[in-house]
């Protein structure tokens, strides 16, 4: 089978020859082609310029041979286009104006998907154009929580104490600003998949701030609200909350079909408690990936020994960051290569 059919049917707990491989931040300032290529270019023009979109996205499957490509984009486009201004300082992305009143509410704009995302679908087109059928291409939006975050916050937080009181003391206002996240987010990913993508991915970093109570209060109803607008749209959904120990049994009740598992839980043992029914995805330490060729491989063996091959979408419990050596990562993705349940 070829990395698009081994992608989805791990996708759909099929059997596959092998389990797919690909990585968070795959394609991203760890690789010189990318970064010789965003001294030329802005960020912003990189995810807009559909060419430019295109060539990063590939980069790291002409390198390693991953089996699924991930657009290049951001998960912050759903704030831009809601009328938000974003900056990217050194501490980490910066929103404004912040919705934490009525007034605030009335400067989100009314979003028309495939105006605002026009660059997106022009992207993913020539994305599956080039790809297709061999490579898997995946789509994606940040999680309705984790934008609402940005947008209350202003940036990123330890506590989340602004969002945390909106919700107590205005709840009506905390559902109708995330909410209307959650709509733009359900027509951002179905706008990718009329463009062609094999499945997509809900990336919700910030939802693991919260206690147990409070995700199932504030967080897993609007994912479940983008799901269950996607449930008919016949790809795989993909879901991914970072310190995922305390809230990965709700989660996988969101009406996602992957669930994919930080590094702060055993995957074995998430299989264990989920049951058999429910594809994964992760969740290797990124630190593995510095380690030496040998070590690398072993390592991988092993984990997948444990695990077996099927219903399982290999990647890291969290994405790529810059510092991480570009041997490691195709020592990563040859030993998932050469392994065989």
């Amino acid at each position: 089978m070829n990395a698009r059919e081994r992608f989805l049917a791990a996708c759909r707990n099929e059997d596959v020859d092998r389990p797919p491989v690909w990585l968070m931040r795959q394609a991203g300032r760890y690789l010189p082609e990318y970064r010789a290529l965003r001294q030329e270019n802005p960020f912003w023009q990189m995810m807009r310029q559909p060419e430019l979109a295109v060539k990063v996205t590939r980069q790291p499957v002409d390198r390693f041979g991953v089996d699924a490509a991930i657009l290049f984009s951001d998960i912050l486009i759903v704030l831009d286009a809601l009328g938000a201004e974003v900056h990217y300082k050194k501490g980490g992305p910066v929103i404004s104006p912040l919705v934490r009143d009525e007034a605030g509410l009335t400067r989100l704009h009314e979003v028309d998907a495939d105006r605002a995302f026009d660059y997106v679908t022009a992207a993913v087109s020539a994305l599956t154009k080039a790809l297709h059928p061999k490579t898997a291409v995946i789509g994606f939006s940040g999680g309705p929580f984790t934008l609402a975050s940005y947008l209350i916050e202003k940036g990123p937080s330890k506590d989340l104490r602004r969002l945390k009181d909106l919700a107590r003391k205005r709840p009506e206002l905390y559902r109708e600003v995330i909410e209307r996240i959650a709509k733009v987010v359900a027509d951002l990913l179905k706008l990718q998949i009329r463009a062609g993508v094999d499945a997509v991915q809900l990336f919700d970093t910030w939802a693991g701030k919260l206690n147990r109570d409070e995700y199932r209060e504030l967080a897993l109803p609007y994912t479940q609200q983008v799901f269950a607008r996607l449930a008919d749209a016949g790809v795989p959904l993909i879901l991914y909350v970072r310190n995922a120990q305390e809230h990965f049994e709700a989660a996988a009740s969101s009406g996602c079909s992957v669930l994919s598992i930080d590094d702060s839980l055993d995957l074995a043992e998430a299989r264990k408690r989920l049951g058999p029914d429910l594809a994964l995805q992760g969740n290797f330490d990124p630190a593995l990936l510095k380690l030496p060729v040998d070590e690398i491989r072993t390592r991988v063996h092993r984990g997948l020994d444990a695990l077996g091959g099927r219903g399982h979408i290999v990647n890291l419990g969290q994405g790529l960051t810059p510092d991480t050596p570009v041997a490691g990562v195709g020592a990563f993705v040859d030993a998932v290569r050469e392994w065989s349940p």
